[in-house]
């Protein structure tokens, strides 16, 4: 097998341009982003990637994106991941979860404010569920949204939130009613030069350090009504939705993560004596790719797609795992080093097993699907 293959289903001129920009771009810097860097957010991987026509994958034409849909998109993330999975994880947040929402639940005019700013790089996303109380349970988060006249009024703490201090639009999910679970959690639309938030310094993590985690606080954050992204209540639909399709992104990036760490171990004299744990090493990478690449074309096809983005997300990242630790052992003691690209990949890899729903999460999906 090879890594270099893409899915004939991808649009070609992303698959050109992608790999034009990782060459590029990405490969150069992809060391020093693993170092991470806590004062200066890695701005121009946005800009870069939307001076190519690469942040506005999964956004309509009319809105000023290509519309090329997932299999493009997720080849697009495994390729950049491949590299460099905090630059993959930058853009998979905001190419997915922070702006398809808005295509699929935005009215015409959050969508004719936001998704051109989002599409051509001029605003970076971010997507604000997690909670320090409500990490795997989302229904049970605390952040409220009070109504009077025509605003909200926002109070709470996010966690873990992607490009959290670097974000232009959060997407925030939050309680505006006192009923119980998720029936009374609406999505908001809001902007990060609003008064009252404030994200926090970015958190100092195990991997992924060249992209910034952090939480978000909501200190009295007013925004119009006409920002709630669908209707009253419906937030938790728009979450899950976004889940479902982050999924997708996810499990590329961790395929690429996986093919990176295989890239290192081929490249290393002493693996070459352990034939059968390479071939192994390519089997699950492989894998991998065949499982988001289905999911990825049934969501394009317009199709259920859930149960198939929950098993590339659970196989995938724990591939990943797999793969990277194999690595890190072929590569050794090389691989003791922290910019060996072995090490790199393997403190990457963890956090994929996590975000976008842990992997617990998704065997739960998998087994409500199987037992319905």
């Amino acid at each position: 097998m090879t890594g270099d293959a893409v899915p004939v289903a991808a649009a070609p001129h992303v698959a050109i341009i992608g790999a034009e920009y990782v060459r590029e771009f990405i490969r150069p810097r992809a060391v020093r982003m693993a170092h991470g860097d806590d004062v200066h957010f890695p701005r121009d991987v946005l800009t870069e990637a939307a001076a190519r026509g690469l942040t506005g994958l999964l956004v309509p034409r009319a809105y000023g994106g290509t519309d090329a849909g997932h299999v493009a998109f997720a080849t697009f993330i495994e390729a950049v991941a491949r590299e460099c999975a905090s630059s993959a994880v930058i853009l998979d947040v905001h190419i997915s979860v922070a702006t398809e929402p808005i295509v699929l639940f935005g009215d015409d005019a959050q969508k004719q404010r936001y998704l051109p700013l989002l599409a051509s790089g001029q605003w970076l996303g971010a997507f604000a569920l997690t909670e320090p109380g409500s990490g795997s349970d989302a229904a049970a988060l605390r952040t409220t949204a009070t109504r009077s006249g025509d605003t909200y009024t926002l109070r709470g703490t996010k966690a873990f939130i992607t490009n959290a201090g670097a974000a232009d639009l959060y997407i925030v999910m939050a309680r505006t009613s006192d009923a119980p679970g998720a029936r009374s959690i609406s999505a908001f639309l809001v902007e990060a030069g609003t008064p009252g938030v404030k994200p926090q310094a970015p958190l100092h993590k195990m991997g992924l350090r060249g992209s910034w985690t952090a939480e978000l606080v909501l200190d009295d954050v007013v925004v119009p009504v006409q920002n709630m992204l669908a209707a009253e209540g419906q937030g938790f639909r728009v979450a899950m939705s976004a889940l479902d399709s982050g999924r997708i992104g996810i499990s590329a990036q961790a395929t690429g993560i996986a093919q990176g760490a295989l890239d290192a171990a081929v490249a290393h004299p002493d693996s070459h004596a352990y034939t059968t744990t390479l071939a192994d090493m390519d089997a699950l990478t492989a894998a991998s790719r065949a499982l988001y690449h289905h999911a990825a074309a049934m969501c394009d096809a317009g199709e259920p797609f859930t149960p198939q983005a929950a098993a590339a997300k659970l196989f995938a990242t724990d591939a990943a795992m797999q793969v990277t630790h194999a690595a890190a052992e072929l590569c050794a003691p090389d691989s003791q080093r922290e910019d060996h690209p072995a090490a790199i990949r393997l403190r990457d890899a963890k956090a994929c097993q996590i975000y976008e729903g842990t992997n617990q999460v998704q065997r739960i999906v998998l087994a409500r699907h199987l037992l319905a």
